[in-house]
C-alpha cells in the first residue's frame, strides 16, 4: 500500500509525518535538530530515501543536512560515516555549510552588491538557505535558494556547493532589493520537460528565468504591478512571495505576489491577475492540485501588516478555473478567534488518487484535506512555528 511522508520544517527543529494510503492515522517522528530552526526539507522525486534539510541557527550558521532512509537518521554530507558531526560545543563540523560563490575576481571579492530603497550598497552575505530543490533525475544534485539572493548547485548529494553564477551577475542584481523577511531566493521550479529550464523567485526583485540551465537569466515580470516602489511596473523589483507550476503544464504558472493572485499562459513572459472574488489577495502559499492543472489553492490573510485571517477565519480558497472563481474552503478549520500565519513554503499536495492537499501555521498546526479541500482536520497540533511543510507519495 502506498504511504504519505508530511515533512515539516520548523523554528525549533523538523518532523515527519507518516501515514497509509488511507490517511486517517498519523505517526509523528521529531523533532529532528531540535532547537534549530529548521527552514524547509525536501525529498528526491527519484529516491524516497533521500531527504535534504536546511538547518540554521544565528550562532552556528547555516547547515545541509540528508537523510539517506527516509528520515531515520541524518548526518552531513562530507562527514565520515560514524563520525560525530559537532565539536563538544555543538559547532557544526561537516563540509555542508561551505558554499562557495562565484568571484569577480581572484581577490575573492564578492561578484555584485544589492542596493537598498535608499539607494546605498551593502556588500552580498550568504545567511541562510531558504529552499532545497532536489533533481528529477539524480538524488545526488540538488539547489539551494539562499539569502542574499542566490542560486547554489551540489552535485554530490550536498557535500559541495557552487553558485550558479549566471543570476546574481545579471546587470539589475544591484537594484535587487529585500523585502520583509530580507533579501531570499525562496523558490526554486525545475520543468519537468525542459532540463535547460528553471524558474526562480527572489523577495523582493521578482521571477527569472534561464532557458540553457543557469548560464544566463532574464526577469519574467511583466504585468506585475507594484505600487509600494518607484516605478510599479518596473522590470524588477516585485515581491514575489511563491510560484507554483503543474510538472505536465510548465509553461502555466501561479504566482501569490505582495498583492495580487498572478497567472502566466507562456512561461512567465506575461502576467494577468486572477484575484478574482477573494476576501484579499494578499497571502504566502500557492499551490496546484496533483491531477487538475487548473485547480489552484491560495490562503488569504488580512493585509501586509496584519499578517492573519481575514475576520479570524481560516479559510483555505479553491479555483477550479485557473484563478477568477474562488470557493472558500472551511470545513474542519477554525471560523473564529484564529490569528495565525502561513508561510510561502508551508503548502503542498500529494499525488495519491484522491488528492491530499496540506499546510502548516505559525501557532503549530498542520492540515489535511485528503478530498482536494472539502474537508479539513488537524494532523498535529502544537509543534513550534511552521515554516515549511513538503509531502512525499511513497508506492
Amino acid at each position: 500500500m502506498s504511504k504519505v511522508r508530511v515533512l515539516v520544517g520548523t523554528r525549533k527543529g523538523g518532523f515527519i509525518l507518516t501515514s497509509d494510503g488511507k490517511r486517517k492515522k498519523w505517526t509523528v517522528t521529531g523533532p529532528f535538530f531540535a532547537g534549530w530552526e529548521v527552514y524547509h526539507i525536501k525529498g528526491s522525486p527519484v529516491d524516497p530515501n533521500r531527504l535534504y534539510a536546511s538547518q540554521s541557527s544565528s550562532w552556528f550558521g547555516q547547515v545541509i543536512q540528508r537523510s539517506d532512509d527516509g528520515g531515520k537518521t541524518w548526518h552531513q554530507p562530507g562527514t565520515p560515516a560514524g563520525e560525530k558531526t559537532t565539536t563538544a560545543e555543538g559547532m557544526p563540523k561537516g563540509e555542508s555549510n561551505k558554499f562557495v560563490y562565484d568571484t569577480s575576481s581572484k581577490t575573492g571579492k564578492p561578484l555584485s552588491t544589492h542596493q537598498w530603497y535608499d539607494g546605498t550598497q551593502h556588500p552580498w552575505e550568504f545567511k541562510r538557505v531558504w529552499h532545497l530543490e532536489p533533481s528529477f533525475t539524480d538524488p545526488d544534485t540538488v539547489y539551494a535558494g539562499v539569502e542574499d539572493a542566490a542560486l547554489f548547485k551540489s552535485k554530490d548529494g550536498g557535500k559541495s556547493w557552487q553558485e550558479v553564477a549566471g543570476l546574481r551577475g545579471h546587470k539589475t542584481g544591484k537594484q535587487w532589493t529585500p523585502g520583509a523577511g530580507g533579501m531570499c531566493l525562496h523558490t526554486v521550479i525545475l520543468d519537468p520537460k525542459n532540463p535547460a529550464r528553471m524558474y526562480i523567485a527572489i523577495s523582493a526583485a521578482g521571477a527569472f528565468r534561464t532557458d540553457d540551465g543557469g548560464k544566463t537569466w532574464r526577469p519574467i515580470n511583466q504585468g506585475l504591478r507594484s505600487e509600494y516602489i518607484p516605478d510599479p511596473k518596473a522590470e524588477v523589483g516585485h515581491c514575489v512571495h511563491r510560484i507554483a507550476m503543474h510538472p505536465s503544464r510548465p509553461n502555466v504558472l501561479f504566482m501569490q505576489k505582495h498583492w495580487d493572485v498572478m497567472r502566466s499562459n507562456d512561461a512567465g513572459d506575461s502576467w494577468h491577475e486572477v484575484s478574482g472574488n477573494l476576501p484579499t489577495d494578499f497571502g504566502f502559499p500557492i499551490e496546484v492540485h496533483a491531477h487538475e492543472p487548473e485547480t489552484v489553492y491560495v490562503v488569504p490573510i488580512k493585509s501586509d501588516g496584519e499578517h492573519y485571517p481575514p475576520e479570524g477565519k481560516l479559510r483555505v480558497y479553491r479555483s477550479r478555473t485557473g484563478g477568477n472563481k474562488w470557493e472558500a474552503l472551511t470545513k474542519g478549520l477554525p471560523q473564529h478567534d484564529c490569528y495565525v500565519n502561513i508561510l510561502r513554503d508551508a503548502m503542498a499536495v500529494d499525488t495519491m488518487e484522491s488528492c491530499g492537499v496540506y499546510f502548516g501555521t505559525t501557532g503549530g498546526q498542520v492540515y489535511g484535506s485528503v478530498d482536494s479541500g472539502d474537508s479539513w482536520e488537524a494532523i498535529v497540533r502544537d509543534l513550534p512555528s511552521v515554516s515549511s511543510v513538503e509531502v512525499q507519495t511513497i508506492k
